[in-house]
């Protein structure tokens, strides 16, 4: 049976049962969605778990299931209200982490976006004791649905204030860093480099972002990126490999519509891709 098949009788269940376990609660028809009064807040838990684990029963088990489901999402309230209690408002502590590409099992319960092909935008709650990766679970519970000011709140209160710097790389040319040590959001910004880099930007940039707090940057303008690239990508691998919290590896190419295309350190040497188009086509410097 599928989940949808059971949503009536469910629902009937789930009337039925919620005044003598959660009196004060109540069905809420139009979302299909258990609202739990806490306190001075209020949880929703959607039925959609009820409903998938009853599909997989017979019908005589139906009213057991949607009693244990019940319980579990009326304790999860109490603790997610708690919680947002001990926070204040959790929606001020929301912020925006850039992880490269989380594996489907890794990313299954947490309210995770894809950033482009090769990353993914994870939302965390930002505190030194209780905080981490928001679940979809807590996110339901505490009614978190609309996140557009999760990154505003990153911008403002994590990356106001990063540092931008030149440092040598190789004779003649320097990498642009950007930076706060001990953050785990400078990440965020790869989809805004061009704003740290002088214009016109045609070309784009080398991006390496080995750890959380740093973003490396060099801008294409010559065909003397040839020279650059490998010392380029040895620095990133190698911050990478002694960071505490190390974000990605490789190098990228940041052009077009904000896109971001994995390099070889050998990238340089030759090949039919569009980087390498490009290099032909550059002034020696």
């Amino acid at each position: 049976m599928e989940p949808l098949d059971a949503a009536a009788d469910v629902h009937a269940l789930i009337r039925d049962v919620l005044p003598a376990l959660a009196p004060s609660a109540w069905f809420d028809a139009g979302t299909s969605e258990v609202v739990l009064p806490v306190g001075g807040s209020e949880a929703r838990a959607s039925s959609w778990t009820a409903l998938e684990r009853c599909a997989r029963e017979p019908r005589a088990a139906w009213p057991g299931v949607v009693d244990a489901w019940l319980r579990e999402v009326t304790d999860r309230a109490f603790l997610a209200v708690g919680e947002m209690e001990l926070f204040g408002d959790v929606r001020e502590l929301l912020r925006l982490r850039i992880v490269p590409k989380l594996a489907p099992h890794d990313r299954e319960g947490l309210v995770v976006v894809p950033a482009g092909d090769h990353f993914d935008a994870m939302v965390m709650i930002e505190h030194p004791r209780y905080g981490g990766p928001l679940t979809k679970a807590r996110a339901g519970l505490l009614g978190l649905h609309k996140l557009g000011y999760v990154m505003t709140n990153t911008h403002d209160r994590e990356l106001a204030d990063v540092e931008v710097r030149d440092q040598p790389l190789l004779p003649g040319r320097n990498v642009r860093v950007v930076t706060k040590p001990g953050s785990r959001y400078v990440s965020a910004l790869l989809s805004e480099v061009d704003q740290f880099l002088p214009a016109p930007n045609e070309h784009g940039a080398l991006v390496g972002v080995p750890c959380h707090s740093t973003l490396l940057l060099y801008p294409v303008r010559s065909a003397a990126v040839r020279e650059v690239l490998p010392v380029f990508a040895d620095v990133v691998r190698e911050m990478h490999a002694d960071a505490a919290d190390p974000c990605a590896p490789g190098v990228y190419w940041s052009h077009g519509e904000r896109r971001l295309t994995p390099l070889s350190p050998a990238a340089a040497l030759g090949g039919s891709d569009e980087f390498a188009l490009l290099l032909r086509r550059l002034p020696r410097e």
